[in-house]
C-alpha cells in the first residue's frame, strides 16, 4: 500500500514508519519543518513538507495513496488554541483531503476518555478537539478505525495488548501503538471501529484479528 501519515515526526509516527518500510508499503510523511526530513528518510519514509495549521487544503501533500493515518498533535507544550488547529481541525483538513483523492482508508490517533473531558483547561480541551475530529470522521462515510490509547510510555513495546470498544484507563508504549496501527492499516475489516487500546494479555495480531471477527 502507499499510506500518508500526518504528523510523520511524532514519536508514534517515527517508530511506524519502519514497520511499514518492513512490510513493503510506501510511507510519505507530512511534516512541518525541512530540518525533519532526514529523520523520515533514515527510517524509510518519503518526507512532504506542508504545514497543516497554515495549509487550508493538504490535498497535495497528502497524495495519490491508499490510506492515510493522522498521528499528529499540537504536542503536551501547547496551549489551548493550537488544540483547535491542530487535532482537530488539522484531522479534517485530512477528511477532505482524502474525500478530494478518492482515499476511502482513513485511521485516527485519538486518545481514551475522549467523551468524558477531564484535568485543567489545556488538557480538556485537548480532550474536546480530540472528540469533534472523532465525530467527523465517523460522520466521514470513510473507512475509519480510530484507535484510542490510554496514557503513553516510552517503554520498551511487548506485543500484548487490550484492544476493544470500551476499557479501563491503563498505559502502553508507544512501540505498541505503532505496531497496533500497522496491522489495522492491513486489516480492512477493522473498518467502523473505534477501539480503546492499552497493554494486555494478548498478542497485537490476534487482538487485531478479534474485534474484526466480533464485528462481523
Amino acid at each position: 500500500m502507499k499510506i500518508t501519515i500526518v504528523g510523520g515526526h511524532g514519536s508514534i509516527a517515527m517508530l511506524l514508519h519502519p514497520i511499514l518500510k518492513a512490510k513493503g508499503h510506501e510511507v510519505r510523511g507530512i511534516i512541518r519543518k525541512e530540518e525533519q526530513a532526514e529523520d523520515l528518510r533514515e527510517v524509510g519514509a518519503e518526507p512532504v513538507i506542508c504545514d497543516i495549521e497554515e495549509t487550508a487544503d493538504i490535498s497535495e501533500a497528502v497524495g495519490n495513496v491508499d490510506a492515510v493515518l493522522f498521528a499528529a498533535g499540537a504536542g503536551p507544550g501547547s496551549g489551548v488554541a493550537r488544540k483547535w488547529t491542530v487535532d482537530r481541525d488539522g484531522a479534517i483538513k485530512l477528511i477532505n483531503a482524502a474525500k478530494k483523492n478518492g482515499i476511502n482508508r482513513y485511521v485516527m490517533i485519538s486518545a481514551m476518555g475522549t467523551d468524558t473531558p477531564r484535568g485543567n483547561e489545556v488538557f480538556r480541551t485537548y480532550l474536546q478537539a480530540k472528540e469533534e475530529a472523532d465525530e467527523a470522521l465517523r460522520n466521514s462515510g470513510l473507512d475509519y478505525t480510530i484507535i484510542k490509547p490510554g496514557r503513553l510510555t516510552d517503554q520498551e513495546g511487548t506485543g500484548k495488548v487490550s484492544l476493544a470498544q470500551e476499557l479501563e484507563r491503563g498505559e502502553i508504549p508507544r512501540a505498541d501503538v505503532a505496531a497496533v496501527l500497522a496491522e489495522v492499516l492491513e486489516t480492512p475489516e477493522t473498518a467502523g471501529l473505534q477501539l480503546d487500546l492499552v497493554s494486555g494479555e494478548q498478542s497485537i495480531p490476534e487482538a487485531v484479528r478479534e474485534v474484526s471477527v466480533t464485528k462481523q
